[in-house]
């Protein structure tokens, strides 16, 4: 992948990065009564009224497995954000976490993803902002990834928090 996106920086940028704690507590937060078309279109616009309002320069994306429910591409947003949406949402879907997590569990582990999870860097990054959407009660796992790139990848992925807690507020 050509170009460098602002989730690539070892340097947490203006938002410190989360610890696994507080990562896996907000996940538990995050669960969501129901999720179907209707919502990931509320998530989808609601995520972009939030980037509206900041100006952010962000791509946004909602998946469920192989269907693309939602995307949108705001203005400063370039191709590039595409390629790490991608690749963001990969490790969500792979490891059932959101991104941002997922890059933690390495790093409190004293390991870089890239060296360690042995998947290839040009379809995997863990860099916040792929946040995966579970349904109360159900057992199988996530049913749909929403994700955003654009931003430091802490903002990318506080972003897509507001986002959900907003949307499970509504529901």
């Amino acid at each position: 992948m050509s170009g460098t996106d602002s989730n690539a920086g070892a340097a947490p940028g203006p938002r410190e990065l989360p610890g696994v704690a507080e990562l896996e507590e907000q996940a538990q937060g995050l669960v969501l009564p129901r999720f179907g078309y209707d919502e990931a279109w509320r998530l989808g616009s609601l995520l972009v009224e939030l980037a509206r309002a900041r100006r952010a320069p962000v791509a946004i994306d909602i998946h469920s497995g192989a269907q693309q429910l939602f995307h949108s591409a705001l203005p400063g947003s370039s191709a590039d954000n595409h390629g790490w949406i991608d690749r963001k949402r990969r490790v969500a879907e792979r490891y059932g976490a959101a991104s941002l997590l997922v890059g933690a569990r390495f790093r409190a582990k004293g390991q870089t993803f890239e060296e360690s999870s042995r998947l290839d860097p040009a379809r995997y990054a863990a860099h916040g902002g792929a946040v995966p959407v579970f349904i109360e009660g159900a057992g199988a796992g996530a049913v749909a990834t929403v994700t955003v790139s654009g931003l430091p990848q802490a903002e990318d992925h506080a972003l897509v928090v507001e986002a959900l807690k907003t949307l499970r507020a509504e529901l």
